[in-house]
């Protein structure tokens, strides 16, 4: 018994010590090409979550939860919690939906200018007609312009004392004395219109002018050729292959139009009578004129649902 049990333990000793060089000898899995890309890659990015998500996500969840709390500005004022009351007010405000109103028509009138506009100098530019490249090069100048100076600019252009806009009426005997056109409530958000057309304009003129340059041309040559006019040749042919280009543009614009602020604050400061007065322009008023500060946060909350939407 004694000598079997010396020779299972031996030989258990020698097949575990033939085995352990067997079990290193194994070669080790090493990583692809594609996975130690992917991880250096996630090393570079991995710092930049980080800033992000502190510099980004952090202020939207501090809003997020002061817009449930009363919150009025100066010093030893206490916040008080008021659920979905903030929204609920802003949802039965009459002046809420007003300036949902104008804001809209804001971005439908702003916009549509814009893409019928843009379209149109886009295909003149593709057209390669006698200067056409300073007409691109000049086409950056209104957007490189920054919004305020060209809101300070057409302020000055709409004055009723000194402005241009007078002065060109008064010559060709349109008007017989100054008309002070930002005082007027009709006349007010349209001209702020017109204003941001002129700033925002050449923005989608380059889109499309360049969704224009990526076109095949034999597409238009052999409808040339099958006796296609120019306007059909655009409306069945360019037109479709711009959707895409379109899209993108109106996405943008939309977006930005609904969202704006500084042109309607620089030329009329909300006037007259808040005829211009936007959404954001109202968040800012409750924010920092009317010290309300839960009100404020809640208004931004709602303009992100409005735009996703």
């Amino acid at each position: 018994m004694g000598g079997f049990a010396c020779k299972g333990k031996s030989t258990q000793m020698v097949t575990i010590s033939v085995m352990a060089p067997e079990l290193n000898s194994l070669p080790k899995r090493r990583l692809t090409l594609r996975q130690q890309d992917a991880r250096i890659a996630w090393l570079l990015i991995i710092p930049s979550l980080v800033v992000i998500l502190g510099v980004a996500l952090w202020p939207i969840v501090s809003t997020l939860i002061l817009s449930f709390f009363n919150s009025p500005t100066g010093l030893n004022q206490t916040k008080t919690f008021v659920g979905l009351g903030n929204y609920l007010d802003m949802l039965q405000d009459q002046t809420f939906w007003e300036t949902i109103g104008r804001t809209l028509y804001f971005t439908v009138v702003s916009v549509a200018l814009e893409m019928l506009l843009g379209l149109a100098i886009a295909q003149l530019i593709h057209s390669h007609p006698w200067g056409w490249k300073f007409l691109r090069f000049a086409l950056i100048i209104p957007w490189a312009v920054p919004t305020i100076v060209n809101g300070a600019m057409w302020r000055w252009i709409y004055s009723a004392d000194f402005g241009a806009l007078n002065g060109l009426l008064m010559q060709l005997g349109l008007i017989k004395h100054y008309v002070p056109w930002l005082s007027l409530p009709d006349a007010a958000m349209n001209l702020v219109i017109v204003a941001d057309v002129w700033h925002t304009m050449p923005l989608v003129a380059l889109i499309l002018q360049a969704a224009l340059a990526t076109q095949p041309q034999e597409l238009d040559e052999a409808a040339a050729v099958d006796g296609a006019n120019a306007f059909q040749r655009f409306w069945s042919i360019r037109l479709p292959l711009l959707r895409p280009a379109i899209l993108v543009a109106l996405i943008l614009r939309s977006v930005d139009a609904f969202r704006v602020f500084d042109i309607s604050y620089i030329i009329t400061s909300g006037g007259p009578a808040f005829k211009t007065v936007t959404i954001t322009y109202l968040t800012y008023l409750n924010t920092f004129s009317y010290g309300k500060q839960g009100t404020g946060a809640a208004l931004s909350f709602l303009i992100s649902i409005f735009t996703i939407i």
